[in-house]
């Protein structure tokens, strides 16, 4: 990676997404990866999309999910839907692999919108 991949993690509130945020910076660090990593809300949406490369939406936001998503292709981020697994977990792997997953999926994602 040339630069710091942008990562926000969002859930209804916020709270429980600076859990996991935490988390897969600490576990990007122990990878030696180059992350930032913010937490939001639903509500900080779709305005703080533009700075990043990847969003990950809690599971809580699953019936919004689509419309979040649509909203994130059209602007060149990579998005994945969290499974409870995620925000339950001690460590930021799971999190971390869906974001790099969903990062690299970017250009699929765009084709297929």
């Amino acid at each position: 990676m040339s630069r710091s991949m942008r990562i926000l993690v969002v859930c209804g509130a916020g709270a429980s997404s600076a859990f996991v945020a935490h988390r897969i910076r600490h576990t990007g660090e122990a990878r030696g990866l180059e992350l930032t990593v913010h937490a939001g809300s639903e509500s900080d949406l779709p305005g703080s999309l533009d700075p990043i490369d990847v969003l990950l939406v809690g599971p809580y936001l699953a019936p919004r999910y689509e419309k979040i998503r649509a909203e994130a292709i059209k602007r060149g981020v990579g998005v994945a839907l969290l499974p409870d697994t995620v925000f339950a977990s001690q460590n930021g792997d799971e999190a971390l692999n869906l974001a790099i997953y969903a990062f690299k999926s970017r250009g699929w994602a765009e084709l297929r919108a």
